[in-house]
């Protein structure tokens, strides 16, 4: 692919810039990778010469887009996804920088291997990719890693991926090590006790198709510990994946005590509900699982009220060998950078939220959660940009997904919307002909 490096005139679009709280007609003027200006009215005689005036009447600007959660499998999973193929994905679906998860082989939890990682991605990807380093030593959930050193190499989180730390006394000690480095844990909360065999929602749905649930409490439980942890220790925490109205309930309480916590939730958890299961969808069985109607509502209304800060795409690439199972045995998860955004789009058009709000979750909360120069549209800063189409209607076709694994639970859906154009550090890496 061609990246063209010109100076970019996006004119007329409306912009959508939640860091200015903006919303509103005008243009952006790119340059030397950077914004050099956003206002309306710039004319084609006050750009450098070369520039690539772009027309976005009728279509939206708004910065590229943070994925806070992505599984990537380089090193040692390159057959479900490597940097390049990510970055591809990425730049379809209007992702302008990838966090990548630990859990690879080996897993990241020394300084050699976020170097890889970040050499790696930079020679072959096409947007920005960041790992968030394991929190324990092999993802074990017994010995923390080296903070310290982790960060300084460019490790922007510390995690470990779908797995839970159950021992209290570590995570204590990690939450009081994130405060004295500053760093931020982001915990995937699900007790391993209480999950058991458990492969979907606990409730009457997975009664009818004879499959072990999960209760809402195996998360709840051990949300409600860390609270307790992060107001011991004064640690900055990030709940991974949030997914029923008991978390949320935890989540309140803890914000309203002034804890300095924040939440994603998966696009997946917004857009879809265990109903969508079906006749044992295994590329709807996720982790945590799909819950009720009635959850995915309130998640949603949180997203809208602010309690949860961030969608992401929980991009979990899984081929055929682990999804043509029986259910109980398929493997948990779902390819989304891709399809983050038009998921989003529904959102937006059937009227549960607004635009600059979905963009914030997507965008601008998450760079100012992990102390990243994106998310925004303000002078100067990187410009990492999409474009997109709000109304034009299009079909998923899997076969047409850049990742090598075809795993989405949307397939064949029907969307309205999609990016475009996306631009990381003023080059154009994808343009929609």
């Amino acid at each position: 692919m061609l990246i063209d490096r010109r100076p970019i005139l996006l004119a007329n679009a409306r912009v959508v810039d939640p860091s200015k709280d903006f919303d509103g007609i005008a243009d952006v003027l790119i340059a030397d990778g950077t914004i050099r200006e956003t206002r309306r009215g710039i004319s084609a005689a006050g750009v450098p010469e070369g520039t690539d005036i772009v027309n976005c009447s009728g279509k939206i600007v708004a910065p590229g887009l943070v994925d806070m959660r992505a599984f990537v499998g380089e090193p040692g999973f390159s057959h479900r996804e490597t940097f390049a193929s990510a970055s591809q994905a990425a730049a379809t679906g209007g992702v302008t920088t990838i966090i990548c998860q630990p859990e690879t082989e080996p897993v990241i939890d020394n300084s050699a291997t976020v170097d890889f990682v970040m050499r790696r991605a930079r020679d072959t990807a096409i947007v920005n990719i960041l790992p968030m380093a394991a929190l324990t030593k092999g993802m074990h959930g017994e010995e923390m890693t080296e903070f310290g050193l982790l960060k300084a190499a460019g490790a922007v989180a510390f995690s470990d991926g779908d797995r839970s730390v159950t021992n209290a006394q570590v995570m204590r000690w990690a939450l009081t090590y994130a405060r004295d480095f500053d760093a931020l844990i982001v915990h995937h909360t699900e007790d391993p006790k209480l999950v058991g065999e458990g492969v979907m929602n606990e409730g009457e749905f997975a009664t009818r198709l004879g499959l072990m649930g999960i209760p809402n409490a195996a998360e709840a439980v051990m949300l409600e510990r860390d609270m307790r942890l992060v107001a011991l220790t004064g640690g900055r925490y990030h709940a991974a994946s949030l997914s029923c109205t008991d978390s949320l309930d935890i989540l309140k309480r803890a914000r309203d005590a002034g804890l300095p916590v924040t939440a994603s939730v998966s696009i997946n958890h917004l857009a879809l509900n265990e109903n969508d299961i079906g006749p044992y969808r295994t590329f709807l069985k996720l982790s945590p699982p799909l819950r009720s109607e009635d959850d995915r509502r309130a998640l949603v209304a949180a997203v809208a009220s602010g309690l949860v800060d961030v969608i992401m795409s929980d991009h979990n690439p899984q081929d055929v060998e682990g999804k043509r199972l029986p259910f109980a045995e398929a493997a948990p998860g779902a390819v989304g950078l891709e399809t983050m955004l038009p998921a989003g789009l529904r959102l937006v058009h059937n009227g549960e939220l607004e635009l600059k709000t979905l963009i914030s979750a997507m965008s601008t909360r998450p760079a100012e959660i992990l102390g990243l120069p994106g998310g925004t549209l303000r002078v100067g800063s990187p410009a990492d940009v999409i474009v997109i189409d709000p109304d034009t209607p299009w079909i998923l076709d899997p076969a047409d997904l850049k990742s090598p694994c075809k795993n989405t639970p949307f397939d064949e859906a029907r969307f309205t919307g999609r990016v475009v154009r996306t631009i990381v550090s003023g080059r154009t890496v994808f343009e929609h002909v």
